[in-house]
């Protein structure tokens, strides 16, 4: 007599595959990334009203966004050791407290000096988080299904982003500017609540644990057939990163001193781009896995410079078009991650798996922060979309990159 097993095909096979802790894992890494976006908005979404309140030149705003993804390099190279020696759950508890922390502080800011250590050291907590928690899940995951698995934690980026616009504009409406970027940061306590859901229910996966005696350093990311792809994976990141950032960092003031919107109207423009942004990351997801995890970079990367282009030289007048253009910009700067935590973790073997996730990754936030600050520095002079443009060109830095790495789709981990 004999038995047969049927696979499980259905739509949510791939969240049913992970198994019960798996599951748990999963809760806890998209909690994570998602209140981890959150925190990172709440400077964006203010930025006007901050600089207003500090009086502060376009550059010296820039800055502010530029300090905390630099900072974000050091906390996600860091927490990426610290995922390979200490374990995944564990990193991202540290990570998430941290970045909660020096949110609320930002509240409590006197002065722009201030404002900016504080912004800063958020960055910390905010680099670490992604590293820990994509590493996390993706250990959980079968092969075939993880491209779109890790793709779902990414989405949560969005879903923080929608919840940050949402209470920006409650808090603004209710609020006078001088209070309601405070009462913004001091929101970025929420996640703190995350922090006893990991504890008592996520767990590493066995695979990690069994590798557990094998530490992960930096030097060895960088010797033999390791280096290159080090090297080449950083630069992918840079160049995603970098056209990311510059939108994340710029376009709600575009969208208000280039727009002339009020928080209120740019509130509503956003929705049209955050909605896109969520169902990219999960369209993303699929392709990745359908596709490869490198067609599915050059496609999106292409479209995305494209589309920064369109929507910032649309003339004045058109507004309604930029609104609507939203929709395809948010998707496809959005979808272009959703094979990142897939494809950096099956680059690299299982006990340095942790560290050359958090420093390529992490690397690309730092020197993709070159292009806000650049924006900054030159918006006086090309205006604030005009300077964007820096942004379209930095996805070509990503389609370059990808000519020197590996493709890895169905690939088990090592």
């Amino acid at each position: 007599m004999s038995t047969t097993t049927t696979e499980d095909t259905g739509r949510f096979a791939w969240f049913r595959s992970l198994g019960q802790k798996g599951r748990r894992a999963f809760i806890g890494a998209f909690g994570g990334y998602g209140l981890d976006s959150y925190d990172y908005w709440v400077l964006p979404l203010s930025l006007v009203a901050i600089t207003g309140y500090f009086g502060l030149t376009k550059a010296e705003a820039g800055l502010l966004g530029t300090s905390t993804l630099l900072m974000s390099a050091i906390g996600g190279a860091v927490a990426g050791v610290m995922a390979d020696r200490f374990g995944r759950s564990k990193t991202l508890i540290i990570t998430v407290a941290a970045y909660a922390f020096f949110t609320v502080l930002c509240g409590f800011a006197t002065s722009y000096e201030t404002l900016l250590v504080f912004r800063a050291l958020q960055g910390l907590g905010f680099g670490g988080e992604w590293a820990a928690g994509a590493i996390l899940v993706a250990e959980y995951c079968k092969p075939k299904y993880r491209g779109r698995t890790v793709a779902f934690i990414q989405s949560a980026w969005a879903v923080g982003w929608g919840l940050a616009v949402l209470i920006n504009t409650l808090v603004a409406s209710l609020a006078d500017p001088a209070w309601s970027w405070r009462i913004m940061f001091w929101t970025g306590a929420l996640p703190a609540i995350l922090i006893f859901y990991v504890r008592r229910n996520v767990d590493d996966a066995p695979e990690a644990k069994a590798h557990a005696n094998q530490k992960g350093t930096f030097p060895k990311i960088f010797q033999g057939k390791t280096l290159k792809t080090t090297l080449f994976a950083a630069l992918l990141a840079t160049g995603v990163q970098g056209g990311y950032y510059t939108l994340a960092t710029w376009l709600p003031a575009f969208l208000q001193t280039g727009r002339k919107l009020t928080i209120i109207g740019t509130g509503g423009y956003l929705a049209f781009l955050i909605t896109g942004a969520w169902i990219g990351y999960v369209c993303g997801g699929y392709l990745t896995d359908y596709l490869g995890r490198k067609k599915t970079f050059v496609l999106f990367a292409t479209a995305s410079a494209l589309l920064i282009v369109a929507y910032t030289q649309i003339p004045n007048g058109a507004n309604t078009l930029v609104m609507f253009l939203g929709f395809p910009l948010g998707f496809c700067m959005s979808a272009i991650f959703s094979g990142f935590g897939s494809y950096l973790s099956e680059l690299y073997p299982t006990h340095l798996r942790g560290t050359g996730q958090g420093f390529t990754y992490n690397f690309g936030r730092a020197f993709g922060a070159v292009f806000p600050g650049l924006v900054g520095f030159m918006a006086d002079r090309l205006g604030i979309g005009g300077a964007m443009l820096f942004g379209a060109a930095a996805y070509g830095i990503a389609v370059v990159a990808l000519i020197w790495l590996p493709e890895t789709v169905n690939k088990e981990l090592e």
